[in-house]
């Protein structure tokens, strides 16, 4: 039996190693320094899970949970995310990860390369479905002339008087109000402010949204080559001037400032002292995903718009919030087919590489509506 381990006992790290251990094949260990999550995921995952207290900010603790695995899989925060690659690269193993880095990982494609390692990041549903989504739309059409993506984890009931909560790390989560966003305008590469050009858009069993832009495009830029291209974020009506509010204010900064007497506190960290435990959702609160990619452009020398809808909600019968269903078993699929040789590549890949194979990507998209998450596929003239 081959050897998976999980790094970061989250909310996505303990669903992905359920999945993992659910449809069998692997011996599964999961790694975390937080005893809580760890005591959490064993609940989640029962007798068959493996747990490891482990510092992951230490890139040689990383190496040595990692030893004996046969593939590994990454759910850390984002500012873990390229060292632990880097980590995991140089120990010899292949990868799978969802983490939001900051850093271009395909600064590492070199090194993977050379140790024959595969590696897959940003896999998740945002990044990741997003980008193997718009890559095969894409493929598939004569010219590909634009790219939507719009994104979102919400709870499925509104609450003043922020009417959101994280579905995954909350710090991540600022990172998409403060990062500045790529779009790709005329084929060449620009950059927005966060939160910047919000729209109101309609979604069937949701209703009314509001989207912004984030630098969900990521890898995207650089590997199509589509005039347009654009990835929003969404969130109920009144969420983004709240968050602009608090931009505008200063606390979402990282610069130390002196509240009185030579005492310095970083704003963002006095924020998530009082703001993330009202952004976390309660055991058994529900949540929902909804995601849309739309690929328009031309076929036959007709215009042609391809794309995928979905919306996913809390599982109630396992307990797991969408976000962490939507985000977990993208990378566990992939991670599998890493791991049986279905994809099998030295060097540091982004899901649309993925997205390039047709049959690569009905394979996600198969396991994933096995798994109750659907991708519901359009094309019109």
């Amino acid at each position: 039996m081959k050897k998976a381990v999980v790094l970061g006992a989250g909310m996505v790290g303990a669903v992905i190693a359920r999945d993992l251990i659910d449809h069998g094949g692997f011996d599964v260990t999961i790694a975390d320094l937080r005893d809580a999550a760890l005591g959490a995921a064993r609940r989640r995952c029962g007798d068959g899970l493996h747990t490891v207290v482990a510092d992951l900010a230490d890139p040689e603790v990383v190496t040595r949970t990692v030893a004996s695995a046969d593939i590994v899989l990454g759910a850390l925060a984002s500012r873990h995310g390229y060292a632990v690659l880097r980590a995991v690269i140089e120990a010899g193993k292949d990868y799978c990860d969802i983490s939001f880095m900051p850093e271009d990982a395909s600064d590492l494609d070199d090194l993977a390369r050379q140790s024959g390692v595969t590696a897959v990041v940003d896999c998740g549903v945002a990044p990741g479905m997003t980008n193997m989504l718009a890559a095969r739309g894409a493929a598939a059409l004569e010219r590909a002339e634009s790219i939507d993506l719009y994104v979102g984890g919400l709870p499925a009931e509104r609450r003043w008087p922020f009417e959101y909560k994280a579905g995954f790390a909350p710090h991540d989560v600022i990172e998409e109000y403060t990062r500045p966003a790529r779009l790709v305008e005329g084929g060449r590469v620009v950059v927005r402010e966060a939160l910047s050009e919000p729209e109101l858009v309609e979604f069937d069993g949701v209703g009314t949204l509001e989207a912004f832009n984030t630098d969900g495009l990521r890898s995207l830029v650089r590997t199509l080559d589509v005039p347009f291209m654009r990835e929003k974020t969404l969130r109920y009506p009144g969420h983004i001037e709240l968050m602009r509010v608090f931009r505008a204010t200063g606390l979402f900064s990282e610069e130390p400032v002196d509240v009185g007497g030579g005492q310095m506190v970083r704003p963002r960290d006095l924020l998530a002292a009082v703001l993330f435990p009202r952004w976390t959702f309660a055991e058994g609160e529900g949540d929902l995903t909804v995601f849309r990619a739309t690929v328009r452009g031309v076929d036959g020398g007709r215009p042609v718009e391809l794309g995928w809808d979905m919306l996913d909600r809390y599982d109630p019968a396992t307990a797991t919030t969408s976000m962490a269903r939507t985000t977990a078993f993208p990378c566990a699929i992939v991670a599998r087919m890493i791991a049986d040789g279905t994809f099998r590549e030295p060097g540091v890949h982004a899901p649309e590489r993925l997205g390039a194979s047709e049959t690569l990507t009905n394979r996600v998209l198969e396991e994933l509506e096995r798994r109750g998450v659907v991708y519901t596929a359009r094309c019109s003239p």
